[in-house]
């Protein structure tokens, strides 16, 4: 059984990684707002600006339940042309998902993101090790030198960025990953296509809770 880490701990993890930067002490009172959520503008997202549904989805790479659900996200995005998705590197597990949620978000400067996210959720198992995630990373086709570059030039952006993630995901009381926001609807569970589907039906019946607006 894998066991979550508390918010301090995944800041440490985040203060001690050499790809990391400085990260500032967590503000406990800090107010977050659902357009903090929806509109971070360091957050990486798939998907049209003017979709008319937005999903905003908690993931850690050693989640199972994650992996599970992240094919049929990856082919909703595909198959619905009105969908937006924004990612939340949210690592919780293992110091090795800290590892890849920064692997992930350094991929994002040279515009490989879905790339490495894709390659990182295909590894099977629980406690995948840094090793494992930084191999599937060289064989995803990312330059691995200018990920480094991005790495060494943006840690303290993306330890911020996760900073953010980890306040948010607070402020909203989630508990576990994986967690989807569609609309007016927060499930925290795996879900197949068919399922996907459907809430985002239910979510383009509720126009107003979309978080597009």
């Amino acid at each position: 059984m894998s066991v979550t880490l508390s918010r301090r701990v995944v800041t440490g993890m985040l203060l001690a990684s050499p790809l990391a930067g400085v990260l500032p002490g967590l503000a406990q009172d800090q107010a977050i707002s659902m357009d903090d959520v929806f509109n971070d503008p360091e957050a990486p997202t798939v998907g049209p600006d003017d979709a008319d549904v937005t999903i905003v989805a908690f993931l850690d790479y050693n989640c199972p339940f994650c992996k599970q659900s992240a094919p049929h996200l990856k082919k909703l995005i595909e198959t619905d042309p009105k969908v937006r998705v924004i990612f939340k590197d949210w690592p919780i597990l293992t110091e090795a998902s800290v590892y890849g949620a920064q692997i992930a978000l350094g991929a994002k400067y040279q515009g490989g993101y879905a790339k490495v996210h894709d390659a990182l959720m295909a590894i099977p198992g629980t406690n995948v090790t840094k090793e494992q995630m930084l191999a599937a990373v060289q064989n995803s086709g990312i330059d691995m030198a200018q990920l480094q570059t991005a790495l060494d030039e943006n840690g303290q952006a993306i330890s911020e960025l996760i900073r953010r993630n980890l306040a948010q995901a607070d402020a909203l009381g989630l508990m576990g990953t994986p967690v989807y926001l569609i609309g007016p609807f927060m499930i925290s569970a795996a879900l197949d296509l068919k399922t996907f589907r459907e809430i985002v039906a239910e979510a383009r019946a509720n126009p107003s809770a979309t978080g597009t607006e």
